[in-house]
C-alpha cells in the first residue's frame, strides 16, 4: 500500500454537506461525480496531500443508503492507494481477508476499486484503489 488515498464520509445531503465542508476546509470541492453502478453522488476535497470524499445515496438500495439507515452519517471507509490492485487483492485474499468484489471495478475519481469486508478488518470498510492508466 502506497498511502491513504482518501477518507469516505457518508452524508444524507451532498449539497448541504459540500457547503459545510467548504466552510470547514475554506475551499470548494474539486470534483463532483455520480457513480451510477454504486448508486452514489460524490464530491472530493483536497486537503494537502489527502482527499475527503463525500458520498450521498442516489437510490435506496445502495450501500450508502443502507449505511446511513443503520449507522447515520459519518466515516464510511478508508481508501488506500495501491500500485497493482489485482496483485494486492490476490495477496490479501491469501492473507485471509474477505473481498467484497472478486474483480476490480470502476469507481469515482478515475480509479479501479475493490472493498474488503469490514468483518475481516476489525469493523473498518477498506477500499483499495488504483489510478486507471492509459
Amino acid at each position: 500500500m502506497l498511502k491513504i488515498e482518501h477518507l469516505g464520509i457518508a452524508v444524507k445531503n451532498i449539497e448541504q454537506s459540500n457547503e459545510l465542508f467548504s466552510k470547514l476546509f475554506n475551499k470548494a470541492p474539486y470534483k463532483l461525480e455520480k457513480v451510477e453502478s454504486e448508486g452514489v453522488s460524490t464530491s472530493f476535497f483536497m486537503i494537502g496531500e489527502s482527499k475527503i470524499e463525500l458520498l450521498e445515496a442516489t437510490n435506496p438500495d445502495s450501500a450508502i443508503a443502507k449505511f446511513i439507515e443503520k449507522k447515520g452519517e459519518g466515516i464510511h471507509h478508508i481508501a488506500f492507494e495501491v500500485q497493482d490492485i489485482c496483485a494486492e487483492m490476490e495477496r490479501l485474499k491469501k492473507e485471509g481477508f474477505t473481498l467484497l468484489n472478486e474483480q476490480p471495478k470502476k469507481g469515482a475519481d478515475n480509479k479501479l476499486i475493490c472493498f474488503l469486508h469490514p468483518k475481516s478488518s476489525n469493523g473498518v470498510l477498506i477500499e483499495l484503489c488504483q489510478e486507471i492508466r492509459g
